[in-house]
């Protein structure tokens, strides 16, 4: 029996799902794609589950699409996209824990996710250039606004590969972590944004990935449209009242 291409694990409100192609490095072929979309949209479906954590098994974290499957005809997309992820991420929190490089489709997979915890030998590119290639699976779209523009450029022209450091330096990762320690830097990562109301980390998330894009003019009836809801919850009530007890929050999602 042929391997899991990805391992999905559900403890409390976490789902860790693990690429699980290490002779590949992680490529991804068609079979993986439609894993991982299963995975996501099962996540997204299921209120239990307020965050997920995206890992992976072996010495890379990704390197992208796998070239040999290619051969043979097979496309690594799905209604979500390439990785059945770039396109159409989950509504809720998505954090990357990467060991090793991760390139090319790889680092795109990265950019899909909200968090990014990286171990120290951890490594970044698109060297799609260098291939004749385009970086057509959301790099070019979310890079530049991940980090300054022409050091965005930059990668993307040469195909240059940036550091675990380097990346933080720019802003690009949330914690770089010692080798072998980035899942369990990113599961305490997730424990931290699950502690939190469910539905107005939803709303927070939609509020900060949309807004670049709203008319000044409308940017507070826009975020008003998202928040309402929250602020007359359940749950936002909860939130008080277990501030005023000094206890922790029971959230229902309502």
């Amino acid at each position: 029996m042929s391997e899991q291409p990805l391992l999905v694990v559900d403890e409390g409100s976490v789902r860790t799902m693990t690429l699980n192609r290490p002779r590949a490095r992680n490529a991804v072929d068609f079979a993986l794609a439609a894993a991982i979309d299963e995975a996501i949209t099962e996540y997204e479906s299921r209120p239990d589950l307020r965050v997920a954590v995206l890992a992976a098994n072996g010495p890379a974290f990704c390197a992208g699409m796998d070239l040999k499957a290619f051969l043979r005809g097979e496309r690594p997309s799905t209604g979500r996209g390439f990785a059945g992820l770039v396109e159409r991420p989950p509504g809720k929190p998505l954090i990357a824990a990467v060991e090793g490089a991760a390139v090319a489709g790889g680092f795109e997979t990265v950019l899909a996710c909200d968090l990014i915890v990286a171990a120290e030998d951890a490594s970044f590119a698109l060297p799609e250039v260098r291939r004749g290639l385009v970086a057509a699976g959301g790099g070019l779209l979310r890079l530049p606004a991940r980090m300054p523009y022409h050091l965005a450029m930059e990668m993307a022209l040469t195909g240059k590969r940036l550091t675990a450091q380097e990346a933080a330096g720019h802003g690009l990762v949330n914690r770089v972590v010692a080798s072998g320690g980035a899942l369990a830097a990113a599961t305490e990562l997730a424990g931290e944004v699950a502690a939190c109301g469910p539905l107005a980390v939803v709303a927070t998330k939609k509020i900060v990935q949309n807004a670049p894009g709203w008319p000044a003019e409308e940017a507070f009836d826009r975020q008003r449209e998202l928040s309402e809801p929250v602020r007359s919850s359940a749950d936002a009530v909860e939130g008080a009242r277990a501030f005023a007890e000094k206890r922790d929050p029971v959230w229902t999602g309502k």
